[in-house]
């Protein structure tokens, strides 16, 4: 890669890091949708720096505060997580092309329909949800990423529905995604992907991410609860029309 598409790939990772330590989540979002658009580097790499750099953004934005994380909660999501990756991945081989497409627009339907709700009234819940309905967001999470990479938006939505505090909420999705990212980064390991290119690029990026994360815990922006969850929700309408494109384009392209 050359010497500008290398600064814009880290702008880009600085500010998606930035948005993640402040809201829990959209540093691979951010990451993969701005350099699959602009076609600033190979989507494998980008995908295999992005655990990388998920997993050191976690480990300085959790530092001190692992107290605040809803211990129980974490456990029913991450023990959904992991065995719904390789159903994910089975259903991916096993799924027409044309199964699939239909598949990811009905996902980003769903996504957009619920976002516009929550956006236009981002409430909480005035109570808990039992520890089955973290399972079952857990288990969703997992099967979107095996299926479409993108496992962000059902702990998202579940998370910020909660009566959590917002640090709450932060450090559970930051803990979810450095779960999902530590088992992809030794899959990638295991295959042999983790090149000298891939190195390379993390060692200038990795200061870069966890300056980053630095910034975002003590210069956070002052917006109230609600703000912040309208802007949560409004990212994820975002999501869910990409994908509703992507599929749409994929479907008429087949037809």
């Amino acid at each position: 890669m050359s010497i500008e598409t290398i600064a814009a790939l880290l702008a880009v990772i600085a500010i998606a890091t930035y948005f993640q330590t402040v809201t829990g989540f959209g540093l691979g979002m951010i990451v993969m949708g701005v350099t699959s658009g602009f076609d600033l580097a190979p989507i494998a790499l980008v995908a295999t720096l992005v655990s990388l750099v998920t997993l050191v953004n976690s480990g300085v934005a959790l530092r001190g505060r692992l107290q605040h994380i809803d211990r129980r909660a974490a456990a029913a999501v991450l023990l959904g997580v992991f065995p719904s990756i390789a159903v994910g991945l089975m259903l991916l081989d096993y799924l027409s092309s044309a199964a699939s497409n239909l598949l990811q627009m009905l996902l980003g339907v769903a996504i957009t329909y619920s976002g516009i709700v929550f956006a236009l009234r981002p409430t909480r819940l005035t109570t808990r949800s039992p520890d089955s309905s973290f399972f079952i967001s857990g288990f969703a999470s997992g099967l979107f990423g095996g299926l479409f990479g993108m496992a962000g938006p059902p702990v998202i939505f579940h998370f910020y529905r909660q009566p959590f505090e917002l640090v709450t909420v932060r450090s559970m999705l930051l803990l979810v995604f450095a779960f999902t990212a530590g088992t992809r980064t030794i899959f990638v390991a295991y295959e042999g992907m983790l090149t000298t290119e891939v190195w390379t690029i993390a060692a200038i990026t990795l200061p870069l991410v966890a300056l980053s994360t630095v910034v975002g815990r003590r210069y956070p922006p002052h917006w109230s609860a609600p703000t912040m969850r309208r802007i949560a929700f409004s990212v994820l309408i975002v999501i869910g029309l990409g994908l509703m494109f992507s599929a749409g384009s994929a479907l008429v392209t087949a037809g």
